[in-house]
């Protein structure tokens, strides 16, 4: 659940970290006319897949237009990708609420599920994690009724065009069953059981009187963000042989334009301006309160204001640094928290606002899962990213965009890419 501090010198460095209704999901229904009875809206395609688990629906609802190369001299869009780790219910209210805020302001964000939260505590033997007893888990499991939650508002993800990723299952950060210590084998078991407790939540369970999630969970998956950002080299030789094209794990990431490791889109979260500091801070939710409150969640509550303040700034810092000089994309990672009396969820949804406004007043800004980023990064030309590339965090194109991509972009479209292991 938690990410791995990371700054400078002076920082803190610590480690933590709708349903299917059988319509299109268009809305509305069909016009009328001469006073006859609206047409129904035609029906999704609902094929049962395993147990019932997840179905297939046809195409993901709410996607994006189809990515396009940039064209000579194109300016790059700004990708903003909120992401959130472990995306449970809890019964605060989170998940939905920044569900809401998507779809307030046209947003698309990356879910990534840990595979135990749709694993009733009841069945916990079930899961055998590498080096550690049977059962075991450094979160806890969820209860009958948040499972449920769960499951409902992954459901309406999936449906509202988001895209479900996995945090593994049992989050595992230190000791000698660390997921640092894990080997590619271990990490395949890992993602198996997580993927099968996600498809077979319905038999483990034995609710079948709730709707199924809306996905081929096979075909969904294609990144994750390891516990803590600890073992993505071992991870990796796995994920490529399972057909992943990203992984969000690397710590410590700087706001340029991203390469591959090992074959797979590296991902990470970056180190942006912390206000009033003189080192950065890593961009997630757990990294601000490691710098703030040394780790404590329950810090006393005359800090909040000013804390609330700092985080949203560094956010926004980070995003204004990148779409004002390199364009490289800002990657977010948060969990559905309550720390020090909810100020990082205010502090996200006021980045997310101010960002969304930028949007709305004309600029080329993206708010997009990290699948949907990826889909824009393997159509682009290797030789755009190649130069994007060279620009470091900060720095401006030389002579404005349409002169530094002028003898690049065109038509031709690939994915190749230097790979930085």
């Amino acid at each position: 659940m938690l990410g791995l501090g990371a700054g400078a010198a002076a920082a803190v460095s610590l480690a933590g970290c709708g349903g299917l209704t059988g319509t299109d999901g268009s809305g509305g229904t069909g016009g009328s006319g001469g006073g006859s009875k609206p047409k129904p809206k035609p029906s999704r395609t609902v094929r049962p897949i395993g147990d019932g688990s997840t179905s297939f629906t046809g195409k993901q609802p709410h996607q994006p237009a189809a990515p396009k190369p940039l064209e000579p001299g194109e300016t790059p869009p700004q990708f903003v990708v909120f992401s959130w780790d472990g995306a449970g219910e809890v019964g605060n209210g989170l998940f939905p609420r920044f569900l809401d805020l998507a779809k307030e302001h046209g947003a698309h964000m990356t879910f990534f599920l840990s595979g135990l939260y749709l694993l009733p505590e009841s069945k916990k033997r079930l899961y055998d994690p590498p080096n550690n007893p049977r059962g075991a888990s450094d979160i806890g499991y969820l209860t009958d009724d948040h499972v449920k939650d769960t499951l409902k508002n992954v459901r309406r993800a999936w449906l509202e065009g988001h895209e479900i990723g996995t945090h593994f299952n049992g989050h595992f950060c230190a000791g000698s069953g660390s997921v640092a210590n894990w080997t590619p084998k271990q990490w395949r078991s890992e993602i198996e059981q997580a993927k099968s407790f996600v498809k077979k939540w319905r038999t483990h369970s034995g609710w079948t009187e709730l709707e199924s999630l809306p996905f081929d969970y096979d075909k969904e998956l294609v990144g994750g963000r390891t516990p803590c950002l600890l073992g993505q080299d071992n991870l990796l030789p796995t994920a490529r042989e399972l057909g992943w094209r990203y992984d969000a794990s690397s710590p410590g990431g700087r706001q340029v334009w991203p390469s591959k490791k090992q074959g797979i889109w590296d991902l990470p979260l970056q180190q942006i301006p912390f206000p009033g500091r003189s080192f950065e801070v890593l961009s997630m939710d757990y990294n601000m309160l490691a710098n703030q409150s040394l780790n404590t969640t329950k810090a006393p509550a005359h800090n909040y204001p000013g804390w609330r303040e700092q985080a949203t700034g560094a956010y926004i810092s980070g995003f204004k640094r990148a779409y004002e000089s390199n364009r490289a994309p800002f990657f977010i990672g948060n969990h559905f928290e309550e720390w020090n009396g909810g100020i990082y969820m205010d502090a996200v949804e006021q980045a997310l606002k101010h960002i969304a406004r930028e949007k709305e007043k004309g600029g080329d800004v993206r708010l997009v899962s990290f699948r949907q980023f990826t889909d824009w990064l393997d159509v682009q030309k290797p030789e755009v990213l190649d130069r994007l590339r060279t620009l470091d965090v900060g720095q401006e194109p030389a002579g404005g965009w349409s002169s530094f991509l002028k003898d690049t972009g065109g038509t031709g479209t690939g994915s190749a890419s230097p790979d930085a292991s």
